[in-house]
């Protein structure tokens, strides 16, 4: 696994057990409900880690980008389906997004090196 994962992956495990710790009912409830949303139902796995990747990538979200991207990966998403991902994201989201698809390219390619 390169730096830039590992450094991602392991910041946002740190910080979400601190979130844990210290958050009321109500976040505990909401990161819950993300959870069961992306859980197999009508819609596979998937096809849901594409969707939040689309619509993270619209959003502007780099950490949501890199979560998507690499249950992307996980999931089994090829580098021909990531592409048509991409370029849904910079069709909806318009050319302010060229910038976190650089990003999001430099992610899938640094997850692909194995």
């Amino acid at each position: 696994m390169g730096k830039m994962i590992e450094e991602f992956n392991s910041y946002r495990s740190k910080m979400n057990d601190r979130i844990m710790e210290t958050s009321n009912t109500n976040m505990k409830r909401f990161l819950a409900l993300d959870t069961t949303t992306y859980a197999d139902g009508a819609l596979d796995v998937k096809t849901k880690e594409m969707l939040g990747l689309v619509a993270s990538m619209v959003l502007r979200c780099d950490d949501c980008i890199k979560y998507h991207l690499g249950k992307c990966h996980e999931e089994g998403v090829n580098h021909a389906e990531m592409n048509e991902i991409f370029m849904i994201a910079n069709l909806v989201g318009g050319s302010i997004v060229i910038p976190h698809y650089r990003r999001a390219l430099e992610y899938w390619e640094e997850l692909n090196k194995d």
